[in-house]
């Protein structure tokens, strides 16, 4: 008998023409290819004709905007900004340094154990506390948004903010040697800033809401897992980068106001006594000129009165344009708006009464 025959059909060699492939569905592939083409056509399309609308723009009056750019205005503008940039900057450095160390390194214990259980006798030790620090107020909030995420209570911090570049020991230095001879000037500014800032913490404490205030996000140390070292780098990556943008938004709108005024209209007001101080007040504000520079220029201000210009020292480093920017993008708008509206009046009546009594 024959061996088993195998009866399955035989198998037939495929050629090169007959290799098996996969079921083909041309239809929906095209479909999706044709709009993955229209979607990029279409972006493309977007994204470019700001920029052949732009670079015509600048064929056509690119003459025109570089003589405009050389006006003496604008290169007075470009000045201002620039100075006023280049002078916070480094400060601003120094207290987001200063955030993140104290953000990475320094256990929320530390707070409890310096400063008072009660908050209402902590906001005095905190805005005393502010003559340890060498910065302005771009430094100070930074490192009282870290303080707020540390459990420091916001009205202790606020203290410490509005101090902080006010008291310190670089900035009480400027002041002597901005008017020499005249150390009742430099205890008039140390006297009124230390009582507005503690007026303004005590003030938040009475009337001050939680909604008014966002608590300051980023980085908030001892992440679990990570090591101090990317802690600090990351806080002061996130506080450097979120500051200086409101940093720069300040120093335009304080640079435009310089060129926009002429000095011929602040010589109206230089002879009323009552006015010079609202006026200082006010310029102080606009001018947002660093901490430790704003004596020389309250010295330069010859014309006005000397409680004047003790309130433009008192003023400028608690409410500027710099720092409410700061604090709004810190913060928030509200409580900006309405904390540096509250400080201005604190620091105004401040200055009068300290200005009566010592000058």
């Amino acid at each position: 008998m024959d061996s088993d025959v195998d009866i399955a059909p035989p198998l037939r060699e495929r050629g090169d023409g007959d290799r098996a492939s996969p079921p083909r569905h041309d239809g929906p592939d095209r479909v999706d290819g044709l709009g993955t083409a229209v979607r990029v056509a279409s972006h493309s399309l977007i994204a470019g004709v700001p920029v052949v609308v732009l670079g015509g723009a600048a064929l056509m009056w690119g003459p025109d905007v570089t003589a405009a750019l050389d006006h003496r205005a604008v290169a007075a503008w470009r000045t201002v900004f620039t100075a006023i940039v280049i002078q916070g900057v480094p400060f601003l450095l120094l207290g987001t340094l200063v955030s993140a160390a104290i953000s990475a390194f320094v256990p929320a214990r530390v707070f409890t154990r310096l400063l008072p259980s009660n908050p209402a006798l902590a906001v005095p030790v905190a805005g005393a506390a502010g003559a340890v620090l060498p910065g302005c107020e771009c430094a100070s909030v930074p490192v009282a948004g870290s303080l707020m995420r540390r459990g420091v209570t916001p009205a202790a911090a606020l203290a410490f903010l509005l101090s902080a570049p006010a008291i310190n020991p670089i900035v009480l230095v400027a002041t002597y040697v901005a008017f020499p001879g005249n150390p009742g000037m430099v205890a008039a500014r140390l006297i009124a800033s230390l009582l507005t800032s503690v007026a303004m913490g005590w003030l938040w404490l009475r009337a001050g809401r939680e909604e008014w205030l966002r608590l300051p996000k980023g980085p908030t140390g001892h992440t679990p897992g990570a090591g101090r070292a990317e802690e600090f780098r990351v806080s002061l990556q996130h506080d450097f980068l979120h500051a200086g943008g409101f940093l720069v938004v300040g120093a335009a709108a304080a640079a435009t106001f310089n060129v926009a005024v002429p000095h011929s209209v602040l010589r109206l007001f230089s002879d009323s006594p009552w006015l010079s101080v609202a006026l200082l007040g006010l310029l102080a504000v606009l001018l947002a000129v660093c901490s430790e520079a704003d004596a020389f220029v309250a010295a330069s201000l010859t014309g006005f009165s000397p409680t004047a210009r003790l309130a433009f020292m008192v003023v400028g480093p608690m409410v500027d344009l710099k720092l409410i920017a700061l604090q709004s993008g810190t913060f928030g708008r509200a409580f900006a708006l309405r904390f540096s509206s509250a400080t201005w009046v604190t620091a105004m009546l401040c200055s009068a009464l300290v200005g009566w009594w010592l000058l």
